[in-house]
């Protein structure tokens, strides 16, 4: 018998193992309609919109330092712990999805 899925569980959306995904990686998963990047950081996951707010640039490929991440388009910079605008031209910050490993199965979902 399989057990029931709660409605918190029903918003988590599985990433990968969490041994596919070394430090540094970068990918973007569906939540809910939305494309959300998740990044390995100094052996933290962070999850975000896989946008720029500054003109709706994907996120997925920027560079990635000093725990922000870069906007190839116009290098717009967003701190992936607060998703915080750090330089111009973005003035608005980016939404955060939260993460949690379980069973070595990595996951997001709305905050």
């Amino acid at each position: 018998m399989s057990e029931a899925i709660t409605a918190e569980q029903a918003d988590w959306v599985a990433v990968g193992p969490e041994a596919e995904l070394p430090e540094g990686h970068q990918c973007a998963v569906n939540v809910q309609g939305v494309s959300v990047l998740v990044v390995r950081y100094e052996g933290q996951f962070y999850a975000l919109r896989n946008n720029c707010t500054h003109k709706d640039y994907p996120l997925l490929g920027g560079e990635v330092s000093q725990g922000r991440i870069t906007c190839e388009k116009h290098g717009a910079k967003f701190e992936l712990s607060t998703g915080k605008p750090r330089t111009l031209p973005a003035v608005k910050p980016v939404r955060l999805y939260q993460t949690r490993t379980d069973q070595g199965i990595v996951y997001v979902a709305p905050l």
